[in-house]
């Protein structure tokens, strides 16, 4: 019988080797989707970017990341139609007594908003945390249901582009 034995060194390396791995595929995943979009010859309908993790603080790479992917949109077709939807735990970054806390994520919300961009929250999933659509300011739309508002979108003809949590 031959058993392996790893250091503790060497299995965090490989998790984290792992990690990165997996991070690097779904931003290929995500590049790849935009390129295929890019590649059409007439302006699609539009892009719903569904953003749905587990963790609080996964606005702070998700915005940004989207509003790349944004700007290579609007660069190619300037009126293609694009929306957000989180309904995760990430949505609560984007409560009105966290603005001071998370001001990236909110000032990065308000850009995408005067650019023509509408940014979902799921009040099923705040309610179930005690949170009430009121809890959210302004910029922010607070849609029934995360999962029905991103239905609602593809229904209409929007590519679907999902941003999970890298595992």
């Amino acid at each position: 019988m031959n058993t392996k034995k790893y250091s503790l060194a060497g299995m965090i390396l490989l998790l984290l080797s792992s990690l990165l791995y997996s991070s690097l595929l779904q931003a290929a995943t995500h590049a790849k989707q935009i390129d295929e979009i890019l590649a059409e010859k007439e302006e699609p309908m539009g892009v719903v970017f569904e953003i749905v993790t587990g963790k609080s603080n996964s606005l702070d790479w998700a915005l940004p990341m989207v509003k790349g992917y944004i700007s290579k949109l609007k660069n190619k077709f300037p009126d293609i139609e694009v929306a957000i939807v989180t309904h995760g735990n990430e949505q609560f970054a984007l409560t009105t007594d966290k603005a001071k806390q998370q001001p990236k994520v909110h000032s990065l919300t308000q850009q995408l908003n005067k650019e023509g961009v509408q940014l979902h929250v799921c009040a099923t999933y705040a309610g179930w945390k005690g949170l009430s659509p009121e809890d959210f300011p302004d910029y922010v739309d607070v849609a029934t249901t995360g999962p029905a508002q991103v239905n609602d979108y593809v229904a209409v003809g929007y590519h679907l582009i999902i941003i999970r949590q890298p595992n």
